[in-house]
């Protein structure tokens, strides 16, 4: 959103996927324009993990560890906190109503707490280390797989995608909306959330792709729509 999207998904790890002031993801405190910093590691969630008998993990994602496999899911191998900075990093710059939180493990680079009228929403940046989180669309699809459209039909179909450059930066951009299901690629429980959007990205960062995951409430999606579109044309490389 990389020992990897998931290591992680995003992309789900697969993708589909914020920060701002240079200032560390891990603080809670929102600043405008921070490049992203490294999460502690742990128990990855829904959209970061696969459980076995769900579709296979995109090519390049990093491999699940079965042997750490709990009554919650798998737990992914951490991605080590000295990669995708400096050079090798990408910042950008986050809006100023949302509130960044600690990153849940160390596959996620920032995290947001997003307000709207519909209720919160969560934005998650993943990074999965050089060469890892495998390819956007692949990523996108399977975040798409985890909507059931309104009026049924598939998923992956429902999806809708294109393409922007931000200052040099190939970015994959990717919505959908019904019913989410939450937990569904991680092997527990599953939550249906009628009504929820989703708004992803994958930009290709200078050593991996970065993958920017917005779920939530399909009016505060809506309402923060320009918002995350603004965030993602702020990317520049060198985090």
């Amino acid at each position: 959103m990389n020992r990897i999207f998931v290591t992680a998904t995003l992309a789900t790890a697969t993708l589909i996927a914020g920060g701002c002031n240079r200032q560390p993801a891990l603080d809670v405190q929102e600043a405008p324009e921070t490049a992203a910093a490294p999460a502690p590691a742990g128990m990855a969630p829904a959209h970061e993990s696969a459980a076995a008998g769900t579709d296979p993990l995109p090519a390049g994602h990093p491999p699940i560890d079965p042997a750490a496999a709990g009554t919650a899911g798998f737990e992914i191998a951490p991605v080590d906190p000295t990669l995708g900075q400096g050079e090798a990093g990408m910042a950008w710059t986050a809006p100023a109503d949302w509130v960044s939180e600690p990153p849940a493990n160390s596959m996620r680079r920032a995290q947001y707490r997003v307000p709207g009228p519909g209720g919160d929403g969560e934005c998650v940046v993943f990074y999965f280390g050089p060469g890892q989180g495998g390819e956007p669309m692949a990523n996108a699809e399977r975040w798409a797989s985890q909507f059931l459209p309104a009026g049924g039909g598939d998923p992956v179909a429902a999806m809708k995608s294109s393409t922007i450059d931000v200052g040099g930066i190939p970015v994959l951009l990717v919505e959908t909306a019904g019913t989410f299901q939450a937990g569904s690629m991680m092997g527990g429980p599953v939550t249906e959330k009628p009504g929820y959007s989703l708004l992803g990205a994958v930009a290709q960062g200078p050593d991996a792709n970065w993958f920017f995951k917005f779920t939530g409430p399909t009016a505060t999606v809506e309402a923060q729509r320009a918002a995350f579109d603004a965030l993602l044309r702020s990317l520049r490389t060198g985090g």
